[in-house]
């Protein structure tokens, strides 16, 4: 099996050639094979257009590994949004009822545990942890894959299924992860740094991510023309910064770049045209794995050539981008209901969701500002469907998810203050204006509006007015 190493940022190419070993019992393998679990899932997806429900179940296996701490390794997209978790020791027919720990879905990585002590004792006595492995693997290694293959009954040492280890010298190396179906006997692997990374970081209880550099819009520097256009001699490498997200003045806004800017070094590492950087034994890995190292501190040291001319900068690192939609994670939307509309705070979920080309036509700012930062001090929210039945809405219809822009004339910055507005309103209607060309203004009676809300949940079997938050800031 050749393996292909993962990283935050990015997959790179790792083992060049990586030979599954035959006889598993002279390298340690029937060892391995007794910290190896098959994990069991029911997924429950989001509902975006009915939030306060969920998709309808759906099974799914993967594999895990035990490490220290009494916890169970495996990837995130394994147990993610699960409603339930069970693993499966190798060779026993009992599934044990296992519980989310942490989860970090940027690099795929997961830790569960059984749920009852009462069973964790003894399943830990027998099922010993892995060792992982300090550093990076040697290219051309001989490594074992352990997992339960998709389907699978039986634990495969030559076909990892999602989760399981990858092995060398008796050390885990990495974390198996889907491999590519278009490419035989291909796998690709989260490497043990990161694994330590995740481990580390999750002490204190809570994910942060390891620091990442966002700069859109680079390119590589590895064709003749450009080259020449820029001039750049053979000795001068790296990437070029093409410019994305910059002022007419061609600063870029919140980087030390500009424009045509061709990022030469990171901290005293030379990258190449193809944007990779050599580490340990002759390893090749995008420039930005060596970030979480040097930009520790919250800035990165680079090199850059502009106009024939090498100059330091610092690039701000941080765990995380602000943006104005941001992921959902591991949670479910949020919403509420007010009479007949349901109301959501848009993530970058919704977006994946949601028929996007038709919300850049009609003018949604959920499509025209996907990708920016946050531009304003709130979050962008929308009517996640049609109108739930009732008679208030005669003569009125809803378009293929509108953004919320004001009520009674007051910009909305986000749910919370819509509900602050509303609450707050003395004045006999409600007045709703939208973002969305071809969305008419609806205007409802203030107290029929509220009034309606209860026959509504009831009449749609909706048990909670809206999530936790929202309902509490209505009820205050």
């Amino acid at each position: 099996m050749r393996i292909v190493m993962a990283c935050v940022v990015g997959l790179v190419s790792l083992l060049a050639r990586s030979a599954v070993a035959q006889d598993a019992e002279t390298s340690g393998g029937a060892d391995v094979r007794e910290s190896v679990v098959k994990i069991y899932s029911t997924y429950r997806g989001p509902d975006f257009e009915s939030p306060w429900t969920k998709q309808p179940p759906q099974e799914f296996t993967g594999s895990g590994f035990v490490i220290a701490g009494d916890l169970i390794l495996t990837n995130a997209h394994v147990v993610e949004q699960a409603s339930q978790i069970f693993v499966q020791p190798p060779q026993i027919a009992d599934r044990l009822r296992a519980e989310l720990v942490h989860i970090a879905r940027g690099i795929d990585l997961a830790l569960i545990r059984i749920r009852q002590s009462s069973e964790r004792e003894p399943f830990h006595g027998k099922h010993p942890a892995l060792a992982l492995q300090g550093e990076l693997p040697a290219i051309g290694g001989t490594v074992q894959a352990y997992g339960y293959p998709m389907g699978g009954e039986q634990l495969s040492i030559t076909e990892g299924n999602s989760g399981g280890p990858v092995v060398m010298d008796g050390e885990v190396i990495g974390v198996t992860f889907s491999g590519i179906d278009q490419a035989e006997n291909i796998g690709y692997v989260i490497p043990a740094e990161e694994v330590r990374a995740f481990l580390d970081d999750v002490e204190d209880g809570t994910y942060d991510g390891r620091k990442r550099v966002f700069i859109d819009g680079y390119q590589t520097a590895e064709n003749d023309a450009v080259r020449a256009w820029l001039g750049l001699d053979r000795s001068q490498t790296g990437v070029i910064y093409s410019g994305k997200g910059v002022t007419d003045s061609g600063k870029s806004l919140g980087l030390p770049l500009e424009r045509w800017d061709v990022i030469d070094r990171i901290g005293d590492v030379d990258i190449d045209n193809d944007g990779m950087v050599t580490v340990g034994d002759g390893v090749r890995l995008n420039f930005a794995y060596l970030v979480p190292t040097l930009g520790a501190d919250g800035t990165v040291p680079m090199t850059v050539i502009r106009k024939g001319e090498s100059i330091e900068v610092e690039i701000p690192a941080a765990e995380s981008r602000d943006l104005l939609m941001a992921y959902i994670g591991n949670e479910y939307p949020e919403y509420f209901v007010l009479g007949p509309m349901v109301f959501s705070p848009v993530t970058r979920d919704h977006l994946r969701e949601f028929y996007t080309a038709y919300l850049a036509v009609t003018g949604s700012p959920i499509a025209l500002r996907g990708d920016d930062e946050r531009s304003f001090d709130g979050e962008e929210l929308v009517v996640a469907r049609d109108f739930l039945p009732h008679p208030i809405t005669k003569g009125y219809e809803i378009t293929y998810r509108p953004t919320v822009k004001s009520v009674n004339g007051e910009k909305i910055k986000s749910l919370a203050h819509m509900i602050e507005v509303i609450k707050g309103s003395d004045e006999q209607f409600l007045v709703f204006e939208f973002f969305d060309k071809g969305q008419e203004t609806l205007v409802f009676d203030r107290e029929e509006m509220i009034e309606a809300t209860e026959e509504i949940l009831e009449d749609n079997s909706i048990r909670r007015q809206g999530s936790e938050r929202f309902e509490d800031a209505w009820e205050d």
